[in-house]
């Protein structure tokens, strides 16, 4: 990967770590927000593979867990999204042929982050997380991130196959 997608790919991880915590932090239900980073990294995970949306799930993750107004321990979402994006990288040739396969891994994925990040709590001790609460949470996630992903979805697979040059042949 090239440092001018390596750039591209950070800005745009920065653009949904902004747009999450300010503008869909209106949209809170059962005190969750559409996981836009999530969508992107699993974007990505389906596009490039694990090896690169792993490293960008960490990023994300770290973002989200040093973002205000985050009261948790830091680690928890940058633990979530690599376990998911490296999930979603494993699958990504299913992903890739069909919108109803990549719904599906981005339901996995939801479910799989939400869950990491629920347990990654209930062992650290967190008071906030209950065990009965985090099967709404989890459910509510998921739900509002296969409402968003397909909006998300086709506009970063886009952006990703935009920017990769077409190798021309002189004939």
């Amino acid at each position: 990967m090239s440092a001018l997608k390596g750039i591209v790919l950070v800005l745009l991880l920065l653009l949904a770590v902004v747009l999450q915590v300010s503008f869909f932090g209106f949209f809170t239900l059962d005190g969750v927000v559409p996981n836009l980073v999530l969508l992107v990294v699993v974007a990505v995970a389906i596009a490039r593979g694990p090896e690169v949306a792993a490293p960008l799930g960490f990023l994300g993750g770290l973002l989200l867990d040093l973002a205000p107004p985050a009261d948790h321990v830091v680690g928890r979402w940058a633990l979530a999204l690599v376990v998911a994006a490296y999930v979603a990288g494993r699958v990504r040739q299913d992903a890739s042929r069909s919108t109803l396969a990549a719904l599906v891994t981005v339901a996995a994925a939801s479910f799989l982050a939400t869950s990491v990040f629920a347990l990654t709590g209930m062992a650290l001790g967190d008071a906030s997380v209950d065990p009965a609460a985090a099967l709404r949470v989890v459910a509510v996630s998921v739900g509002y991130d296969l409402l968003l992903a397909p909006f998300v979805l086709p506009l970063v697979l886009k952006l990703l196959s935009v920017e990769q040059p077409r190798s021309r042949v002189a004939v």
